[in-house]
């Protein structure tokens, strides 16, 4: 398997924790977003979208993290990454969703360069925005796990899952606008679980061969 990525995209990190918590071998080649490594002709034969990640499985070229990510647990099915009852299924899938459709997308680097280059927004008023964001999607989140019976040490029960691996990259991209977690005690509870985990700490931004 090839994943290609960015060591600071959340999608790509996504797809690391995925693989790591399968035990799968794979290799990484890196493309530099902010410095346009993704609009490349060769790339944008293998991704038409020009974004990260896309995974190389055999013959099998693989786009948007979790497409990739339910195609792992479909492949390769331990440990599960969803649970066995429709309903316990829908409850991760709206988690992961939450951060995947609602948060992720106002804040990845296309949105930003756009604020910044054809709006004009300096630094701070990004900054406020992407904590807008941030905040707005925690907070309903927080309840979803809070108020829930089916939260345990993750998301969903006692294993980390889909929702677990969404979680956990939309926290440390939190982090890069000082977002105060103190208001989302589940959620920090839960990212700090995770990162327990061999899997998760392998995956981290710091800890990828291209990280800066």
């Amino acid at each position: 398997m090839l994943l290609h990525g960015y060591f600071r995209s959340s999608a790509a990190y996504r797809v690391r924790i995925a693989l790591n918590l399968k035990g799968l071998d794979y290799g990484q080649r890196s493309l530099h977003l902010r410095r346009g490594d993704q609009f490349s002709d060769a790339y944008r034969k293998l991704n038409p979208a020009q974004l990260v990640p896309t995974l190389e499985d055999g013959s099998s070229v693989l786009t948007q993290s979790l497409a990739i990510i339910e195609y792992l647990d479909e492949t390769r099915p331990n440990p599960p990454f969803l649970p066995d009852d429709a309903q316990g299924r829908a409850r991760v899938r709206a988690l992961a969703l939450s951060i995947a459709c609602d948060i992720h997308p106002l804040n990845n680097t296309r949105v930003l360069g756009y604020l910044e280059k054809t709006l004009g927004l300096d630094q701070k008023a990004r900054d406020a925005w992407y904590l807008h964001w941030i905040e707005t999607g925690f907070a309903a989140i927080e309840q979803m796990l809070a108020g829930s019976r089916d939260t345990g040490r993750f998301c969903h029960a006692d294993a980390p899952g889909l929702a677990d691996i969404c979680l956990v990259p939309q926290v440390a991209n939190a982090a890069r606008v000082d977002t105060d977690m103190s208001k989302f005690p589940t959620i920090a509870r839960i990212n700090a679980e995770c990162l327990g985990l061999p899997a998760f700490q392998k995956a981290q931004p710091q800890n990828q061969p291209d990280a800066e």
